[in-house]
């Protein structure tokens, strides 16, 4: 992509998503993901109705009036955005592809990490992990994401959520909020799964699009496999291989939440063609009611 034409869609993105962060979600996120504690902040003047036990008695004695002990929520974090970049996020029959869904939900969480001081550190995995940035602050880091996020081109096609976990896991020490967001077509990452959800504070967003909910009868058609890069022609106008797409594709989606919510992860579906201001708002708003 020619600079000039990625710098606009960089901007475009970015006044979207900031305005976003700025009028809904900075205040969510921050209710709704927990900082690292209680730091001690000030004293006061003891006021009815302040516990007896957060007075600060040494205080109180030297100034012969009693005073209570402040704290507040110590906020300094780390956001890391686990992101997939395969073959199948670049699906997408209305308005949006995937991969562009992903794009504006990485930059609005990233923005309202940054409004609550926090350090955004993103990794691109296919089949392989294709980038990581690690976390650090501020607009610029942000624009830098949302940069590889638009124009990067992935080496693998297909999705290893294994190999992705086992890489967070591995390079991430410190307690972090954590999201994944992917469409999920793989299997066998039970194991690291666990692991992130034991270690961090993990969010799965789940990426869909209409159209690869059932098989429309549409006669003899070709479709392509994104990851595989295979291509079959299958007569969709057999009711039978439209059901048995639609019993397959239930299982898949049925198992994959089975195992979120057997791991204790939240997580949420975010469609192309609807907006994701709403899932993610109930998403916070659930995790918030549970604090």
């Amino acid at each position: 992509m020619e600079t000039s034409e990625l710098l606009k869609r960089v901007r475009k993105i970015e006044i979207k998503t900031r305005g976003l962060s700025n009028q809904i979600f900075s205040g969510e996120y921050h209710s709704a993901f927990k900082g690292r504690g209680m730091a001690f902040s000030e004293v006061r003047e003891y006021m009815p109705g302040d516990p007896i036990r957060s007075i600060d008695w040494n205080v109180t004695a030297r100034l012969n009036h009693p005073y209570v002990k402040v704290f507040e929520e110590e906020r300094e974090i780390t956001m890391m955005l686990i992101v997939d970049v395969s073959a199948s996020e670049n699906f997408g029959s209305k308005s949006m592809l995937k991969r562009e869904m992903i794009t504006e939900v990485a930059a609005v969480l990233a923005f309202s990490a940054v409004q609550n001081n926090d350090k955004i550190g993103v990794i691109l995995f296919s089949d392989k992990i294709e980038k990581y940035i690690p976390p650090k602050k501020g607009k610029s880091h942000i624009l830098r994401i949302i940069r590889e996020l638009i124009d990067f081109e992935p080496e693998g096609t297909g999705t290893n959520i294994k190999e992705a976990l086992g890489f967070f896991n591995n390079v991430t020490k410190k307690r972090s909020i954590a999201f994944l967001i992917s469409d999920m077509l793989d299997s066998d990452y039970e194991k690291p799964l666990r692991i992130a959800k034991q270690k961090h504070d993990f969010v799965t967003l789940l990426t869909k699009d209409i159209a690869e909910e059932t098989l429309p009868d549409l006669g003899l058609i070709p479709i392509k496999d994104f990851e595989s890069g295979k291509t079959f022609w299958v007569d969709t106008s057999d009711k039978e291989v439209r059901a048995n797409y639609k019993r397959n594709r239930d299982r898949k989606v049925k198992e994959t939440e089975e195992l979120l919510r057997k791991s204790g992860i939240d997580y949420t579906y975010l469609f192309t063609n609807r907006s994701y201001v709403q899932p993610l708002m109930q998403l916070f708003r659930q995790r918030e009611a549970k604090r």
